[in-house]
């Protein structure tokens, strides 16, 4: 899970990171009375989860309250790459002597974490690694230890930094690296980490990414989640503990493993490209454990969702059998009730497929499709939407 800039900024501040302050603010008047307390320069940022908001006219400086008004008004409502601006950070002035860059990140490519950091931030810190890859110091951070006081040094002295700020800037970077390791993030960026005119080091604009996988030990990241922008057919799949991902498709998706998930998707795709182009609908793995009610969620999801036009139930029966599966989809049909109105197709294979599949013919179910193979599963699934 993203984070926006402000909830990464209260994320930092718990930590003891150095920042300023920094109100959220929905409407102009509200931006104005946070300017109004925060008092003297403030800058007015969009609340987006995604890059270029300076360049996209999402960042303004406001001298005034009257101004940080206005501001609001122009950049409340404004699309930046997709994104609509519903929040504005009414964040205090800083009087900006250098800007500097930090990142530390999951490098799932290597299995370890990576801290990036250079003298010169900004906003074009992609060109600079891009154009002056030397210009970017790379530090490999071994997750047993993590960023300790040790490799912060290594860091800032990979980086370049001025003797006189090293040691305040290291300090800093281990407070971060402490946002990284207990929030459970797989990256922490701050563009820019900034020294002022007084000398002091300060994280201007912080982004951060969560875990998912590590939410059953991080109970108050559950309040971080932006429910406006939310898909509700993912809301509620994560409800049901499904692993499920919303796509742009006709034919809804079931298995049971990712790897065979995966690859019902692409044969399911080849096979719509003989039935009117017709696409996956989602990703849905049910895991080993297909009983009834996980079936009967993982119908409803996809059921529910109006893109799709028929469903392709693709599983091997391994640890659950397929005479467990087929119960499964028997039962759940029977749950949903009227709710199940779009033809299913089922391709069993696997531990009891000959037990499996007679409990689908015994049931005789008239949205049931039974299909030998994948391959013929995929095509008769991709059949049924097209001609929906």
């Amino acid at each position: 899970m993203d984070l926006f800039e402000y909830q990464a900024r209260d994320l930092f501040e718990k930590h003891g990171v150095p920042v300023l302050q920094g109100i959220v603010a929905s409407t102009p008047e509200e931006a104005k009375a946070a300017a109004e307390k925060i008092g003297g320069v403030t800058v007015v940022k969009a609340q987006v989860k995604v890059g270029g908001r300076g360049k996209a006219g999402g960042v303004k400086v406001a001298k005034t309250a009257d101004e940080a008004f206005e501001y609001a008004q122009q950049i409340l409502g404004m699309d930046i790459k997709g994104h609509t601006v519903n929040r504005v950070m009414i964040a205090q002035g800083a009087d900006i002597a250098e800007e500097y860059y930090f990142s530390i990140l999951l490098d799932r490519s290597n299995r370890t974490y990576l801290a990036m950091c250079s003298v010169e931030g900004g906003m074009d810190i992609e060109t600079l690694a891009k154009e002056r890859p030397e210009a970017l110091a790379k530090v490999e951070v071994n997750p047993a230890k993590g960023l300790d006081a040790e490799k912060a040094q290594e860091i800032v002295e990979a980086a370049g930094f001025a003797a006189d700020i090293k040691d305040q800037v290291a300090e800093v970077l281990v407070t971060l690296g402490e946002v990284f390791d207990k929030e459970d993030a797989t990256l922490v960026e701050v563009n820019p980490l900034v020294k002022t005119g007084d000398g002091k080091i300060l994280a201007l604009d912080g982004k951060i990414s969560l875990d998912d996988n590590a939410d059953f030990r991080q109970k108050d990241h559950e309040a971080l989640v932006d429910k406006s922008a939310e898909n509700p057919l993912e809301a509620k799949a994560k409800e049901n503990d499904l692993n499920y991902v919303k796509l742009d498709g006709e034919v809804g998706i079931i298995g049971n493993g990712a790897g065979l998930v995966m690859s019902t998707l692409d044969v399911v795709a080849y096979a719509g490209e003989n039935h009117g182009n017709v696409k996956p609908a989602n990703f849905l793995d049910i895991g080993g454990g297909a009983s009834a009610e996980v079936m009967a969620n993982g119908l409803d999801v996809i059921l529910n969702d109006e893109q799709v036009k028929s469903v392709f139930v693709n599983v091997f029966g391994g640890i659950t059998a397929c005479d467990a599966v087929a119960n499964g989809i028997v039962k759940a049909l029977e749950i949903l009730g009227d709710k199940a109105t779009k033809p299913l197709v089922v391709r069993l294979d696997g531990n009891n497929v000959e037990e499996g599949r007679k409990i689908l013919n015994d049931a005789n179910h008239p949205l049931v499709h039974q299909a030998d193979t994948m391959d013929s599963g995929a095509d008769k699934a991709a059949e049924l939407a097209h001609n929906a």
